[in-house]
């Protein structure tokens, strides 16, 4: 019924290949709707499971999914929603190992990542295997949205040449974000996918979109390729994708300590406990004989607060925050043997210590 799409159109959608890296905030809403279009083949690539604190912006998942993995309940639900679509399931990160791998014959990539360095990768992949993809980034109340890579179009590297420090941007689930938002922006992703693989309209093709849904305030901004950049041939930048699961190490001397062995160590010579969350995080939840609280981006303005002549653990809400800050102390005069990140960070507490304490 619609003009410009028509049989044409739908056929385009059938005979289409997607992939969605990520099945959480962002990538519910983007499968729901692109299942329910027909695309012919979605390819779904999370490592995760499902956790009751997804629920309230993860809308593919529900309570009598706890526990599976998201890519199992992804797939449950979108055969409940279309049963004639075929779905593949990755129950991996996406890496330098594997990403050219499993980006490889798709027609276009829908990214539901929740980091930057996902994104390098994401970016560096499809530029290597010519694929277009929609982006999307939210944080809080505000929401962004673009196409890169379209048909030779300008890129994430066009757009933001520079990677910024590991930990230095939290994801949506450390700044908080408001469970509606991922879900309009993340419909907008598969509006732009159904827009590319009909031919309808205009994509959002060097355009990128700010959403502030406080006010419903919307903004256009206009970006263009970089011809001077040089071209991406091979996935080379092994330290711009460390959050995104490759084995590179920040710092390949830095100690790791799992929540059990902190609490093991706790009824005895106890290490000092350094949280460098945020205030509202530590208002949540923390980690009983915490000595010490101070964000990851202050620790250099309280450095006398901290000793340097004992073991020191270092955490945050997962363990990637609390590296920055351990290579922060390394460089300012601290011994590598007596820092430790605490794996996993206070979730990892929460999952194997203390079942009763929230997780957010």
């Amino acid at each position: 019924m619609l003009p410009e799409f028509g049989r044409k159109g739908q056929a385009a959608l059938e005979q289409s290949k997607v992939a969605c890296i990520g099945a959480g905030g962002l990538g519910s809403s983007a499968l729901l709707y692109l299942a329910a279009a027909g695309i012919g083949t979605i390819r779904i690539i999370d490592d995760d499971n499902v956790e009751i604190s997804n629920l309230q912006r993860q809308v593919i998942h529900g309570t009598k999914d706890l526990g599976r993995k998201k890519v199992d309940s992804a797939e449950e639900r979108l055969k409940d929603v279309n049963p004639l679509i075929d779905i593949e399931k990755f129950a991996e990160r996406l890496d330098g190992k594997n990403a050219l791998e499993f980006l490889h014959g798709m027609d276009l990539v829908i990214d539901g990542t929740d980091n930057i360095p996902a994104r390098y990768l994401l970016n560096d992949s499809c530029e290597i295997l010519g694929i277009p993809w929609v982006y999307a980034s939210v944080f809080r109340y505000e929401g962004q949205l673009t196409v890169f890579n379209h048909q030779g179009s300008a890129n994430y590297r066009d757009l933001f040449p520079t990677p910024p420090p590991s930990g230095s941007i939290q994801s949506c689930s450390e700044a908080g974000v408001l469970g509606a938002l991922p879900g309009i922006v993340g419909t907008m992703q598969a509006m732009e996918a159904i827009k590319i693989i009909a031919n309808v309209g205009q994509p959002l093709s060097e355009r990128l979109m700010i959403l502030d849904t406080r006010n419903m305030n919307s903004k256009i901004l206009s970006y263009s390729k970089n011809k001077s950049r040089q071209l991406v041939t091979k996935l080379d930048r092994q330290n711009e994708y460390i959050d995104s699961g490759c084995e590179v190490q920040v710092e390949s001397d830095m100690q790791s300590m799992t929540v059990i062995n902190l609490h093991e160590r706790m009824d005895g010579n106890a290490p000092f406990l350094l949280d460098v969350r945020r205030a509202n995080e530590e208002a949540i939840c923390t980690i009983p004989g915490t000595d010490l609280r101070v964000e990851h981006t202050q620790i250099l303005e309280n450095l006398d607060s901290i000793p340097k002549d004992r073991d020191i653990v270092v955490y945050c809400r997962s363990g990637i925050r609390s590296m920055s800050a351990i290579a922060a102390l390394a460089t300012n005069g601290w011994n590598l043997e007596q820092l430790w990140n605490l794996d996993g960070g206070i979730l990892a507490w929460s999952r194997e210590i203390d079942p009763s304490m929230p997780r957010y």
